[in-house]
């Protein structure tokens, strides 16, 4: 399982990379494996207002159902459409080409909430799923 260093992660296997004030989301390599192959996302809207632990897309497997949480608030600035026609990139590439959305946060201090590297590692290792 790939658990890259930079990335802080929520315990719903959502990451989130930081420069200065925004952050990209996506979901987990763990969360990936988890759900199958991904045959379709449902993307947030551009604009929008999510406050952390809000849902704010799907993502929809071969296996299953699975909403997508914020894991910092603020508002939705970018969106990933490319997600619309090529969802398997969730599975292919969750740290870069499928990435999920950018948020512009509204307090930096939503980081605190959120796991690094070695204890998503730790918290992951006796975890199921989501």
């Amino acid at each position: 399982m790939d658990v890259p260093s930079e990335f802080r992660y929520s315990e719903d296997h959502e990451w989130a990379l930081v420069d200065a004030t925004r952050a990209k989301i996506g979901i987990t390599d763990f969360a990936q494996d988890a759900l199958g192959d991904v045959v379709f996302v449902r993307l947030p809207e551009a604009g929008a207002v999510a406050a952390r632990g809000d849902v704010i897309g799907e993502v929809e497997s071969t296996k299953s159902v699975s909403d997508i949480y914020a894991p910092v608030s603020g508002r939705i600035v970018e969106v990933n459409t490319a997600l619309g026609d090529a969802p398997e990139r969730l599975n292919e590439d969750p740290y870069g080409q499928g990435w999920i959305c950018v948020v512009e946060m509204d307090s930096a201090a939503d980081l605190d909430a959120l796991m690094d590297a070695a204890s998503y590692t730790e918290f992951t290792s006796g975890s199921s799923g989501s």
